[in-house]
């Protein structure tokens, strides 16, 4: 017996006592009618006190469930349990001598019931079972075999033995019910152990993921850095070339990083959308021209038709847009080597969809593996994979983000005729955009001068830096960990504050936020530059008001640029301070 057993039915018992009240009236109801008399009525109301006390008893438990009922309590319980089934039952006694043939079937068939509720409700308590259970048998046994000795009806020991027969089933019903519980029982303990285990699992692949993206990124900012630096030198022709081909493998390093990084926040479902308003024709100019000399290598023509009807300006996840619609233009250009690539867009205004697809003279698709290719690490045939590269994974993003922002990806394809894929997004229209005021155009020449601190625990990302800016004229003062960049902001007023994550000594974030506290550099632009590259990673320095957040390999041209706005955006207050 555990307690938790006693608390259940406690309140299994709070919850039908209206319904027992009910079933009760009308069983008084049916004897009144049955034997014309008005014992019925004072049989109901020893029903009310009999149920006043259950209710009296099982209340300390039923407000307390986690307490260990003591012996005595348990005994309690059992005895208002007996008295209950005595009084309820008694009504059966009464019909079997005062209502004739009809009164001894409804007495039988209510202390039947009486009997499948307590034993179904009660069969894993075996005290509160037999003290209800033995109550109910003495009137469903003893009255056919009372009727047949004193009213001299021996046919009435039939109807004990066929008591007897349904006591045997009930039995054998209320042993398979309990066998089934325990069964579902175990199996719903087993799953939840699984749940936690593949939990515990997703938790280590995240982590996992985490460690190996930084790790990755680390050495791949050296090299793809390296060669930036290297096609800044004087170089022959075929060192450019060379040159050419570290940036174009360290590009697709980087993008095979990123599908894989992608796809894992989607499977663990922690995927985290945007809304923002673009120029839709703007993105995809931005797509046609990284696109387009791709394409003109192969001797592949790009075209791009956009209708009319499609508005201009729209409100969606502008990343996740871009991603998906990469995504198509990288596979059309990847498999098509002759003929023409054609991106259309066009607005089914009664929805609200953009429609774009994306259609090629490629080499096509065969039937039978059109249904495969969304899948994840699935490509036509293994043979693509030796042609043309790539993880299988683009097309596989692309659809479960379309999902996500609550669209679809479809396919259409003839084997050696091409391919055409179709892009259906739910988006908000959003009118003509108010225009802003006129910025200062700012360069990466406007870094002369600047004096930035730039934190980082390898030696060699530091030399990077200091070759990627150093040209543009800022002065660096490069420092190991996150303690050497509080101690310098500390005793200096920079321009702008580059600031890596991981580091020994103390962390970026935790430096970040005392350099926040300082007087100096209080309001002095902070910018994340790091290899943590994930959500998780952007979400926590954003949290501490970092000015922007950029990822390693760096891209020097994007990084020179976000360091001379946000040196400007200082500029660009200072007046306003100076007038207050």
């Amino acid at each position: 017996m555990t307690a938790n057993g006693y608390s259940m039915i406690a309140q299994v018992r709070f919850r039908e006592l209206k319904t027992r009240i009910a079933f009760a009236l009308f069983i008084a109801g049916t004897a009144c009618f049955l034997s014309k008399s008005s014992w019925p009525a004072a049989w109901f109301g020893a029903v009310l006190v009999g149920q006043f006390i259950d209710w009296l008893v099982c209340r300390p438990i039923r407000r307390n469930p986690e307490i260990n009922p003591t012996q005595a309590y348990r005994v309690a319980m059992c005895a208002t349990t007996a008295l209950n089934v005595v009084i309820f039952s008694g009504i059966a006694a009464y019909l079997w001598m005062t209502g004739g043939e009809a009164g001894r079937l409804f007495a039988m068939i209510q202390v039947a019931g009486g009997l499948l509720h307590v034993s179904l409700h009660m069969y894993h308590m075996r005290a509160l079972l037999l003290s209800a259970v033995i109550p109910h048998s003495l009137y469903f046994l003893g009255l056919p075999i009372m009727g047949a000795i004193v009213g001299h009806q021996p046919q009435n020991v039939l109807i004990a033995i066929g008591g007897v027969l349904y006591m045997n089933h009930l039995i054998v019903a209320v042993r398979q019910s309990s066998m089934t519980t325990r069964a579902m029982q175990a199996a719903n303990d087993e799953a939840r152990a699984e749940r936690r285990k593949a939990e515990i699992a997703s938790a280590a692949k995240s982590d996992f993921l985490a460690v190996i993206s930084h790790e990755i990124r680390t050495p791949m900012n050296a090299v793809i850095s390296a060669a930036n630096l290297l096609r800044r030198t004087r170089l022959d022709r075929e060192q450019r070339e060379h040159v050419s081909m570290l940036l174009d493998a360290g590009d697709v390093l980087v993008g095979l990083l990123n599908d894989v990084l992608d796809f894992s926040k989607i499977e663990a479902g922690k995927m985290q959308l945007e809304a923002a308003d673009i120029d839709l024709r703007e993105k995809i100019g931005s797509l046609i021209r990284l696109w387009e000399p791709k394409a003109s290598a192969n001797s592949v023509r790009l075209k791009v038709m956009v209708s009319d009807r499609t508005p201009a300006r729209i409100r969606t996840d502008p990343l996740r847009l871009q991603q998906m619609l990469f995504n198509l233009l990288s596979n059309a250009v990847k498999f098509t080597e002759h003929g023409t690539i054609t991106l259309s867009v066009d607005w089914q205004a009664g929805p609200g969809r953009l429609v774009v697809s994306v259609a090629d003279t490629g080499c096509g698709i065969p039937a039978d593996r059109l249904a495969n290719i969304f899948n994840s690490f699935e490509q036509v045939d293994a043979g693509t994979t030796r042609k043309y590269g790539g993880t299988g994974l683009g097309l596989a993003i692309s659809r479960r983000l379309a999902e996500l922002m609550g669209g679809q990806l479809t396919a259409e394809s003839v084997e050696d005729k091409g391919s055409t894929f179709t892009l259906t997004l739910p988006v908000e229209v959003v009118e003509a955009a108010i225009p802003e005021p006129k910025r200062r155009a700012v360069t990466s020449g406007s870094l002369a001068g600047k004096i930035i601190l730039a934190a980082d625990d390898h030696a060699v990302n530091r030399r990077i830096l200091a070759l990627l800016l150093e040209p543009h004229g800022c002065n660096l003062v490069l420092v190991e960990n996150g303690a050497e960049a509080v101690e310098a902001a500390a005793g200096q007023r920079f321009d702008a504050i580059l600031m890596d994550m991981q580091m020994p000594v103390m962390d970026g974030l935790e430096a970040s936020a005392q350099i926040r506290l300082s007087d100096l550099n209080r309001s002095t632009p902070l910018i994340a530059l790091t290899a943590n590259a994930m959500d998780v990673h952007r979400a926590v320095w954003d949290a501490t008001g970092v000015y922007a957040f950029l990822t390693k390999p760096i891209d020097p041209v994007l990084l020179a640029q976000t360091l001379a706005e946000a040196c400007a955006s200082v500029e660009d207050e200072a007046p306003e301070h100076n007038a207050a």
